[in-house]
C-alpha cells in the first residue's frame, strides 16, 4: 500500500523521509523535545494523513455523485495518554458548499471509511528486523 524510507544525518532529529516516486518530507522532533522544528513531528505526520485522506476520500465521493462539495476543512487533534496507554483523535470536518442534510451525513459516514481511518480504527501490527 505504501511505502516510505527514511533517514538521518548528521542533524539530530531531522529525518528526511522518501516515497517511491521521489517525493520528500522533512520530520523533525520540536526545540522542546531536542529538535529544531525543521519539520512536522512524526506525530503530526499521522495526524496528517488522516487529514489528507479524509479529505480527498470526501471530494472524490462528492465529485463522483455530482454534488456541490467546494471545499473541505479538517482539525485533527490527536493526544497520547500515557497514564491509560490510549491515543485519541479527535477529527472536526467542515464541509463547504451546498449541501443538504442528507448529503452532509452521507459524506460524515464516508470520512469514517476512508483508507487511513480504517487503518487507524482496525488492529495494526508491526513486524521489525534489523537489516545488515
Amino acid at each position: 500500500m505504501a511505502k516510505i524510507t527514511s533517514s538521518i544525518k548528521q542533524e539530530p532529529y531531522k529525518t528526511e523521509l522518501h516515497s517511491p516516486s521521489g517525493n520528500v518530507l522533512i520530520s523533525d522532533e520540536p526545540a522542546s523535545n531536542g529538535g529544531k522544528d525543521l519539520g512536522f513531528s512524526p506525530s503530526e505526520l499521522l495526524a496528517s494523513a488522516l487529514a489528507a485522506c479524509t479529505s480527498a476520500t470526501l471530494t472524490m465521493y462528492a465529485n463522483r455523485k455530482g454534488w456541490d462539495l467546494q471545499g473541505v476543512n479538517i482539525d485533527i487533534d490527536l493526544k497520547f495518554i500515557r497514564e491509560e496507554n490510549k491515543t485519541v483523535i479527535d477529527r472536526k470536518i467542515t464541509l463547504l458548499g451546498n449541501l443538504d442534510d442528507a448529503q452532509t451525513e452521507r459524506l460524515l459516514s464516508v470520512a469514517n471509511a476512508c483508507p487511513v481511518h480504517k487503518i487507524l480504527s482496525n488492529p495494526i501490527e508491526i513486524s521489525t528486523t534489523l537489516s545488515e
